[in-house]
């Protein structure tokens, strides 16, 4: 199926490799599983306009069903602006794959590709732009059908997403996916291109030293860990409500951190941020809860509460995970919304 819990992959992924692979390849496959690659589903309509989300790997990993005309920019805000790249899946009657600079015609390289998208079925692609070159390649194959140099290279830190000319689309996107490379070590640029938009450096692989941030509204420290999207990037927050300190999610447009307390979602305007880490998300069932889980609040009585995510919808959504009840309870849509599956935040 295309669609799996985080933890029936978890299991298919590691017993398949272990049977059939080398040792290499299973501790690779098992890595990634811990830093929790997990995907994220979106829809778009037929419009040509762009979704946009932050990218910090400039590596993008994806599936898309669409009858044509599935669109990914690469820019350096969330905003469609040059310079930028557009990659165009199935244009041109379904035919080919291209890449456009800066909107301008004609394309800078295409390739002709007959059926390249379906209605019916996702295909997945995967594009990369570092190393002076924007490459584009199928499915778990790290040779590149198509790559093109650009001696004066975009370092895009967003990716947008649309369809159009008659098609919509379900993009299926893999989060934080590195590429064919290692994560690159050097400091990211703090953008503030857009209202609500403050994304900072993350901080290097395996920090363990988080600390929480008091703020208030839209004002988001520049090195706050990101922990879901829902149509824009998505924070890890903590506020305290009715005796308890529960984490949560801080959406930077609305300016407050929504937890979920009393089966509703509540919007906080003076909340705490975590920031100055990169955890990990493992997947959880139940009340498996790993023992270096981050504790990060309490409940009003007195319950430890750690940091949780789980798909709802097109979105990944943060919320808090009380060992005794189970599940993860997300703030979505002004309710406080239980998932039984979920993955939990560690150190």
């Amino acid at each position: 199926a295309l669609w799996q819990s985080s933890a029936d992959r978890l299991s298919t992924s590691t017993s398949t490799q272990f049977i059939s692979r080398s040792c290499f390849l299973f501790v690779a496959v098992l890595s990634n599983v811990l830093h929790c690659k997990m995907p994220i589903e979106i829809h778009t309509e037929d419009k040509l306009e762009y979704k946009f989300f932050p990218n910090y790997s400039q590596a993008l990993k994806f599936k898309i069903k669409a009858a044509h005309d599935a669109h990914v920019a690469i820019t350096e805000g969330p905003v469609e602006a040059n310079p930028m790249y557009e990659i165009f899946f199935g244009g041109w009657g379904n035919a080919k794959i291209a890449i456009r600079k800066n909107r301008e015609k004609p394309e800078v390289i295409e390739q002709p590709y007959p059926n390249t998208l379906s209605a019916g079925e996702f295909k997945e692609f995967w594009i990369t732009w570092y190393d002076g070159a924007v490459n584009i390649g199928l499915d778990d194959n790290p040779t590149p059908f198509l790559s093109w140099s650009d001696p004066a290279m975009l370092n895009g830190q967003f990716f947008g997403i649309r369809t159009g000319w008659g098609a919509t689309g379900t993009w299926i996107i893999e989060d934080n996916w590195a590429g064919w490379r290692a994560p690159a070590t050097t400091p990211w640029q703090e953008i503030h291109d857009s209202p609500g938009w403050n994304i900072g450096p993350p901080a290097p692989v395996g920090t363990t030293q988080p600390t929480w941030v008091p703020t208030s509204g839209t004002n988001i420290p520049p090195d706050a860990v990101p922990g879901g999207f829902d149509n824009e990037q998505l924070y890890i927050g903590r506020a305290s409500h009715a005796g308890s300190v529960t984490p949560g999610k801080v959406v930077p447009s609305h300016g407050v951190c929504y937890v979920a307390w009393g089966g509703a979602e509540h919007g906080i305007p003076d909340y705490e941020v975590l920031t100055g880490c990169n955890p990990s998300w493992i997947p959880v069932l139940g009340d498996q809860v790993p023992d270096h889980a981050f504790p990060a609040g309490t409940s009003e009585t007195g319950e430890q509460l750690f940091i949780g995510r789980a798909q709802h919808g097109d979105t990944v959504t943060v919320g808090k995970v009380q060992k005794s009840h189970k599940v993860c309870y997300i703030p979505y849509g002004g309710q406080e919304i239980a998932k039984e599956n979920f993955e939990v935040m560690v150190l």
